[in-house]
C-alpha cells in the first residue's frame, strides 16, 4: 500500500475517532480529530501526484474516505444540535442523487469522465468550513456570535443544491449525448 493510500484509509479510520469524541463531548478533541482528517485528504491526492503513485484503489478510496467524513460529521453534528438537521438532510440528498446518476449511467454502460466542479469545489469547502467552525465554537472559542456559523450554514446549503443541480444538469447532458450518439449507430 502506498502513502497516498493509507492516508485515505487512515481518513477512515478517523471518522469512528471523531464521533466518539463528539459523543463524549469532548469537542476540542474531535476538532483535531477532524483537521488531522483533512489534512490527510489534502496530502493524499498531492503525493499521489507527486510522487507518481495513482492508483485504481485511490482513485475510489479517496472520494469514499472525502464523502464518509463529511456525511458522518454532518449526521452527527446535526444529532447534537452543533448545526441545523436540515442542513444535514440537504448535504446527504446532494450527495445521494449524484450517487443515483453515477449508478444510473454505469447501468446504461454510459462512458463519461467525473470532473469536479468549481461550485462543487466551493461547496465542499463552505462544508469543510461549517463543520470546522461549528466544532470550534464549542471548543475552543464563543468570541464570535452563533450567528455567523449559521449564516454559513444557509451559504454552505445555497452552493449544496447549486451544486447538486449543476451535476445532474451534467448527467442529464451525458444521457442525452450517449442516446444521440445510439441513435446514429
Amino acid at each position: 500500500m502506498n502513502i497516498p493510500n493509507f492516508l485515505s484509509l487512515l481518513r477512515i479510520i478517523l471518522v469512528p475517532v471523531f464521533v466518539i469524541f463528539l459523543i463524549q463531548m469532548e469537542y476540542d478533541k474531535a476538532l483535531v480529530t477532524f483537521v488531522v482528517a483533512g489534512l490527510t485528504d489534502a496530502l493524499d491526492g498531492t503525493l499521489a501526484r507527486l510522487l507518481n503513485c495513482q492508483t485504481t484503489l485511490g482513485a475510489y478510496l479517496d472520494p469514499i474516505a472525502d464523502k464518509f467524513l463529511l456525511v458522518t460529521s454532518f449526521v452527527t453534528l446535526a444529532i447534537f444540535g452543533l448545526i441545523p438537521g436540515w442542513l444535514a438532510v440537504i448535504v446527504i440528498s446532494r450527495d445521494f442523487i449524484i450517487l443515483l446518476g453515477i449508478a444510473i449511467l454505469a447501468l446504461m454502460s454510459v462512458s463519461y469522465e467525473i470532473k469536479p466542479a468549481v461550485v462543487g469545489k466551493i461547496t465542499t469547502a463552505l462544508q469543510v468550513a461549517t463543520i470546522f467552525l461549528a466544532l470550534l465554537y464549542k471548543s475552543v472559542t464563543h468570541d464570535f456570535a452563533y450567528y455567523w456559523i449559521t449564516a454559513l450554514c444557509w451559504t454552505t446549503a445555497l452552493f449544496t443544491v447549486i451544486s447538486g443541480l449543476v451535476y445532474i444538469m451534467r448527467g442529464i447532458r451525458i444521457l442525452n449525448k450517449s442516446e444521440v450518439e445510439e441513435v446514429k449507430k
